[in-house]
């Protein structure tokens, strides 16, 4: 069993987070330029091992793909390109901006801390990973992929 990587998608940086190898606990790992992505993820694996990515899906209110999607599509496709022997999972990312805006309050951050963007994606990460961690999506994976 390896570690999953997480990672919430933007237009401009991506919040990556992972698991630790008996996929137990998820973490935040870093923010980088999603221009920089898929290198980040190659060398990521190099030193670390992932068995699968967990990418976050915007949706919006009602289940449907939010206008978002779209950007997300292609590096999606050039990231299974890159890694392809590396299972790419899409799962549903609503709200995690705002838990991780109540998170950082919950925890005690300041205003300035809270303003940073970065930071808010990286939480957004983890909280996709924690809620991909508990979903009957994984547990299905599980017993269909036997990893």
């Amino acid at each position: 069993m390896g570690r999953i990587l997480a990672i919430d998608f933007g237009r401009k940086r991506c919040g990556i987070a992972a698991t630790d190898p008996l996929r137990i606990v998820a973490s935040g790992v870093s923010t980088v330029a999603t221009a920089q992505l898929i290198s980040f993820v190659q060398e990521y694996r190099r030193a670390n091992g992932i068995d699968f990515i967990v990418v976050g899906e915007p949706r919006d209110m009602h289940g449907n793909p939010s206008e978002s999607t779209r950007f997300l599509r292609p590096v999606i496709a050039r990231l299974r390109a890159a890694i392809p022997d590396l299972p790419v999972l899409s799962f549903d990312e609503r709200f995690t901006s705002v838990l991780a805006h109540r998170a950082m309050l919950d925890g005690g951050l300041g205003k300035m801390a809270r303003r940073d963007k970065a930071l808010v994606d990286e939480i957004s990460a983890t909280i996709i990973l924690n809620d991909f961690l508990a979903s009957r999506q994984y547990q299905e994976y599980k017993e269909t992929e036997q990893i």
